[in-house]
């Protein structure tokens, strides 16, 4: 029996709905939503390929800041606007991964309501201490922490990000007895370990190596895969523990609605694609302390945020985290 006049005709609509929206895409300003404050490392680098993206897709791309309360206010934000690539999330390991298991319950499921455009930064931290204490190696720290009558105290900037998961997940590796003081904010956490106010950290590598090069902290380690291209002669913490498969990282990945039509998120991924291969971008990136990435194929970016939310579901329970949110 023939398909009414009707139905025929939004059959036709739906099949040919996502070509003809990434032809005319873009048609407005792209809203860029940034999860942290003005002025940090994420948001810097946000701005940067912003500018890029305005350029190569001949519409203005917006900057919009929204930080605060584990970073769920900025992805609602994203998820309430409509699924047309016109708004785009910076989304962290803590938006796809750690929150799914660091809160009771979360207003969104990143795994089917966010896809992923470009994996495009790794953002590592640096094992730092005061210079006064006497460990020099990773392996001479964690002997003189285990030695402390009293034990070490730690910061982190606002505990429950990967700073502080970092020295939680190498404390239960090494069976060492810690304690964590949590800060308002990053600089100030890193500033107060140069005082001699806290001991350690895993510090956020932009704002430890200044401090690290001007001698007023030490470090040991870097908490990636890969040493730094900012600073190679530090040993990657896997390389100085013997902990082969040690990593704690946080990521930029850049992201939209799950229901964008695939042609857009292709473009997307494409544009960022050669954004990323731009020397002067990786150079600039580099020398933030963070290590650029070439945004690997959008199936291998899923894969990778699923291994990271099994490891940092592991890490969670085990230290006695999970749903503590």
């Amino acid at each position: 029996m023939p398909l009414p006049r009707s139905c025929l005709a939004l059959a036709l609509l739906a099949l040919f709905a996502s070509p003809v929206s990434a032809q005319d895409y873009p048609s407005r300003p792209i809203t860029l939503i940034a999860p942290l404050a003005a002025g940090t490392g994420l948001d810097v680098i946000a701005r940067l390929y912003g500018e890029r993206l305005a350029q190569s897709l001949g519409k203005p791309v917006v900057v919009e800041n929204r930080p605060g309360a584990g970073m769920i206010p900025s992805t609602q934000a994203a998820l309430a606007a409509p699924p047309d690539g016109h708004t785009l999330l910076v989304a962290t390991s803590s938006t796809l991964s750690i929150n799914q298991t660091l809160f009771k319950q979360l207003p969104y499921d990143p795994e089917k309501d966010l896809v992923p455009v470009a994996h495009y930064i790794t953002a590592p931290f640096i094992l730092a201490l005061n210079p006064a204490l006497p460990p020099r190696t990773v392996s001479e720290f964690i002997k003189y922490a285990k030695e402390q009558p009293a034990p070490l105290n730690y910061s982190s900037p606002a505990g429950g990000g990967v700073a502080h998961f970092a020295v939680e997940l190498m404390k239960h590796r090494f069976g060492l007895n810690l304690t964590h003081v949590p800060y308002k904010n990053s600089p100030q956490s890193i500033m107060d370990i140069a005082g001699g106010h806290v001991h350690f950290a895993f510090a956020e590598s932009g704002a430890s190596l200044p401090l690290i090069r001007d001698g007023k902290l030490r470090a040991l380690a870097v908490s990636s895969a890969q040493r730094l291209p900012a600073k190679d002669d530090i040993p990657t913490f896997a390389e100085a523990s013997g902990v082969a498969d040690y990593e704690a990282v946080a990521w930029h990945i850049l992201v939209v609605n799950a229901k964008t039509p695939r042609p857009i998120v292709e473009r997307l991924h494409a544009e960022m694609t050669k954004i990323m291969a731009a020397p002067d971008m990786r150079e600039r990136i580099s020398k933030m302390g963070l290590i650029p990435i070439d945004p690997p194929p959008i199936a291998e970016t899923e894969r990778y945020i699923k291994s990271e939310t099994v490891k940092w579901r592991g890490v969670l329970t085990n230290i006695g985290l999970a749903g503590t949110q």
